[in-house]
Protein backbone atom coordinates (compact mmCIF):
# COMPACT_ATOMS: atom_id res chain seq x y z
CA UNK A 1 0.00 0.00 0.00
CA UNK A 2 1.21 3.65 -0.53
CA UNK A 3 2.39 5.42 2.40
CA UNK A 4 1.05 8.59 2.67
CA UNK A 5 3.48 11.89 3.53
CA UNK A 6 0.64 14.32 3.95
CA UNK A 7 0.04 15.70 7.09
CA UNK A 8 -3.78 14.46 7.21
CA UNK A 9 -3.29 10.61 6.59
CA UNK A 10 -6.06 8.70 4.58
CA UNK A 11 -7.10 4.92 4.90
CA UNK A 12 -7.30 2.91 1.83
CA UNK A 13 -10.87 2.95 2.08
CA UNK A 14 -10.65 7.01 1.96
CA UNK A 15 -8.26 6.76 -1.08
CA UNK A 16 -10.92 4.27 -2.67
CA UNK A 17 -14.05 6.88 -1.51
CA UNK A 18 -12.19 9.84 -2.34
CA UNK A 19 -11.86 8.43 -6.01
CA UNK A 20 -15.25 7.59 -6.56
CA UNK A 21 -16.11 10.83 -5.78
CA UNK A 22 -13.70 12.79 -7.68
CA UNK A 23 -14.33 10.61 -11.19
CA UNK A 24 -18.42 10.65 -10.49
CA UNK A 25 -20.27 12.92 -7.66
CA UNK A 26 -20.28 15.12 -10.08
CA UNK A 27 -21.86 14.21 -13.37
CA UNK A 28 -23.41 10.96 -12.07
CA UNK A 29 -24.57 12.13 -8.49
CA UNK A 30 -22.73 8.81 -7.06
CA UNK A 31 -20.91 8.56 -3.69
CA UNK A 32 -19.55 5.17 -2.12
CA UNK A 33 -19.80 4.56 1.05
CA UNK A 34 -19.00 1.87 3.59
CA UNK A 35 -19.75 0.31 6.58
CA UNK A 36 -22.70 -1.80 4.89
CA UNK A 37 -24.00 -5.35 6.51
CA UNK A 38 -24.62 -6.06 2.81
CA UNK A 39 -23.35 -4.29 -0.22
CA UNK A 40 -25.79 -2.56 -1.88
CA UNK A 41 -26.62 -0.05 -4.85
CA UNK A 42 -29.46 2.51 -4.20
CA UNK A 43 -30.25 4.89 -6.78
CA UNK A 44 -31.35 8.82 -5.83
CA UNK A 45 -35.42 8.52 -5.30
CA UNK A 46 -36.54 10.60 -8.95
CA UNK A 47 -33.45 12.14 -9.37
CA UNK A 48 -33.12 13.62 -5.77
CA UNK A 49 -30.48 13.51 -3.69
CA UNK A 50 -27.68 11.18 -4.24
CA UNK A 51 -27.09 7.44 -5.86
CA UNK A 52 -25.11 5.67 -2.66
CA UNK A 53 -23.14 2.72 -3.92
CA UNK A 54 -22.24 0.64 -0.26
CA UNK A 55 -19.74 -1.89 0.07
CA UNK A 56 -19.49 -4.53 2.84
CA UNK A 57 -17.82 -2.88 6.36
CA UNK A 58 -14.60 -1.79 5.21
CA UNK A 59 -13.25 -3.84 3.00
CA UNK A 60 -11.27 -2.73 0.27
CA UNK A 61 -11.68 -5.58 -1.55
CA UNK A 62 -15.88 -5.28 -1.36
CA UNK A 63 -15.61 -1.66 -2.34
CA UNK A 64 -13.58 -2.47 -5.27
CA UNK A 65 -15.75 -5.16 -6.36
CA UNK A 66 -18.90 -3.09 -5.51
CA UNK A 67 -17.54 -0.06 -7.98
CA UNK A 68 -16.38 -2.81 -10.52
CA UNK A 69 -20.21 -3.41 -10.67
CA UNK A 70 -21.49 0.23 -11.30
CA UNK A 71 -18.94 0.75 -13.78
CA UNK A 72 -20.35 -1.73 -15.92
CA UNK A 73 -23.67 -1.30 -15.08
CA UNK A 74 -25.89 0.85 -18.16
CA UNK A 75 -28.01 3.68 -17.79
CA UNK A 76 -31.23 1.56 -17.01
CA UNK A 77 -29.41 -0.75 -14.05
CA UNK A 78 -28.21 2.22 -12.01
CA UNK A 79 -32.17 3.28 -12.18
CA UNK A 80 -32.73 -0.13 -10.17
CA UNK A 81 -32.01 -0.94 -6.37
CA UNK A 82 -28.72 -3.33 -6.69
CA UNK A 83 -28.68 -2.61 -10.26
CA UNK A 84 -32.25 -5.24 -10.84
CA UNK A 85 -29.31 -7.81 -10.55
CA UNK A 86 -30.49 -11.47 -8.94
CA UNK A 87 -28.75 -13.56 -5.81
CA UNK A 88 -29.17 -16.71 -4.51
CA UNK A 89 -28.27 -17.30 -0.92
CA UNK A 90 -26.02 -20.47 0.32
CA UNK A 91 -27.54 -23.33 -1.31
CA UNK A 92 -27.15 -22.69 -4.76
CA UNK A 93 -27.27 -25.69 -7.47
CA UNK A 94 -24.75 -26.35 -9.51
CA UNK A 95 -26.56 -25.10 -12.21
CA UNK A 96 -27.20 -21.33 -10.30
CA UNK A 97 -23.31 -21.66 -9.04
CA UNK A 98 -22.14 -21.11 -13.16
CA UNK A 99 -24.39 -18.33 -13.60
CA UNK A 100 -23.38 -16.94 -10.92
CA UNK A 101 -19.66 -17.25 -12.55
CA UNK A 102 -20.35 -16.54 -16.10
CA UNK A 103 -21.66 -13.34 -14.78
CA UNK A 104 -19.37 -12.48 -12.34
CA UNK A 105 -16.47 -12.66 -14.53
CA UNK A 106 -16.54 -9.64 -16.24
CA UNK A 107 -17.11 -7.29 -12.47
CA UNK A 108 -13.89 -9.54 -10.67
CA UNK A 109 -11.72 -8.76 -13.72
CA UNK A 110 -12.39 -5.19 -13.30
CA UNK A 111 -11.71 -5.47 -9.51
CA UNK A 112 -8.40 -7.28 -10.22
CA UNK A 113 -7.26 -4.52 -12.30
CA UNK A 114 -9.06 -1.83 -9.89
CA UNK A 115 -7.16 -4.02 -7.29
CA UNK A 116 -3.19 -3.51 -8.95
CA UNK A 117 -4.03 0.14 -9.53
CA UNK A 118 -4.72 0.32 -5.76
CA UNK A 119 -1.44 -2.02 -5.21
CA UNK A 120 -3.84 -4.25 -3.10
CA UNK A 121 -4.43 -8.21 -3.06
CA UNK A 122 -6.99 -9.50 -5.05
CA UNK A 123 -8.66 -12.92 -4.74
CA UNK A 124 -11.19 -14.50 -6.43
CA UNK A 125 -14.78 -14.60 -4.83
CA UNK A 126 -16.73 -17.54 -5.81
CA UNK A 127 -19.62 -16.01 -3.53
CA UNK A 128 -18.47 -18.66 -0.40
CA UNK A 129 -19.82 -21.67 -2.83
CA UNK A 130 -15.81 -22.24 -3.11
CA UNK A 131 -16.17 -25.39 -0.43
CA UNK A 132 -19.20 -26.91 -1.67
CA UNK A 133 -17.79 -28.37 -4.02
CA UNK A 134 -20.17 -26.81 -6.82
CA UNK A 135 -18.11 -24.88 -8.60
CA UNK A 136 -14.85 -25.10 -10.61
CA UNK A 137 -12.30 -22.57 -9.51
CA UNK A 138 -9.86 -23.29 -12.38
CA UNK A 139 -12.32 -22.67 -15.06
CA UNK A 140 -13.55 -19.44 -13.05
CA UNK A 141 -10.29 -18.02 -13.05
CA UNK A 142 -9.60 -18.35 -16.29
CA UNK A 143 -12.88 -16.76 -17.47
CA UNK A 144 -11.72 -13.92 -15.12
CA UNK A 145 -8.02 -13.77 -16.57
CA UNK A 146 -9.92 -13.91 -20.16
CA UNK A 147 -11.50 -11.09 -19.05
CA UNK A 148 -8.88 -8.91 -17.55
CA UNK A 149 -7.19 -9.24 -21.01
CA UNK A 150 -9.80 -8.27 -23.03
CA UNK A 151 -9.87 -5.41 -21.07
CA UNK A 152 -6.30 -4.32 -21.31
CA UNK A 153 -6.18 -5.07 -24.93
CA UNK A 154 -9.56 -3.45 -25.77
CA UNK A 155 -9.35 -0.81 -23.37
CA UNK A 156 -11.69 0.01 -20.25
CA UNK A 157 -14.98 1.60 -20.64
CA UNK A 158 -14.81 4.94 -20.17
CA UNK A 159 -16.28 4.85 -16.37
CA UNK A 160 -14.03 2.38 -15.31
CA UNK A 161 -10.90 3.94 -17.03
CA UNK A 162 -11.59 7.26 -15.22
CA UNK A 163 -11.34 5.58 -11.74
CA UNK A 164 -8.62 3.16 -12.97
CA UNK A 165 -6.59 6.16 -13.61
CA UNK A 166 -8.18 8.04 -10.37
CA UNK A 167 -6.75 5.10 -8.49
CA UNK A 168 -3.22 4.75 -9.83
CA UNK A 169 -2.93 8.54 -8.96
CA UNK A 170 -4.39 7.98 -5.57
CA UNK A 171 -2.20 5.31 -4.64
CA UNK A 172 0.95 6.47 -6.64
CA UNK A 173 1.08 3.63 -8.85
CA UNK A 174 1.74 4.70 -12.18
CA UNK A 175 0.10 1.85 -13.93
CA UNK A 176 -1.04 1.55 -17.30
CA UNK A 177 -4.18 -1.28 -18.50
CA UNK A 178 -2.29 -1.50 -21.93
CA UNK A 179 0.65 -2.63 -20.06
CA UNK A 180 -0.76 -5.03 -17.22
CA UNK A 181 0.78 -8.40 -18.00
CA UNK A 182 -2.61 -11.16 -17.08
CA UNK A 183 -1.96 -14.65 -15.96
CA UNK A 184 -4.89 -16.94 -14.97
CA UNK A 185 -2.14 -18.63 -12.24
CA UNK A 186 -1.64 -15.37 -10.65
CA UNK A 187 -5.45 -16.16 -9.11
CA UNK A 188 -5.10 -20.02 -8.15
Amino acid sequence: MRQATDAYIHSSNDLIEDAFSNCFLEEFKTILEGGAKEPLYVPADAGKGLNTLHYREDYLSSALHEVAHWCLAGDARRKRIDFGYWYFPEGRSVMQQAKFQSVEARPQALEWLFSLACNCDFQLSLDNHGDLGICDTEKFALSVAHEARTFVLKGLPNRAKSFFMELTRSFDTGLIPSEIHIEASLLL
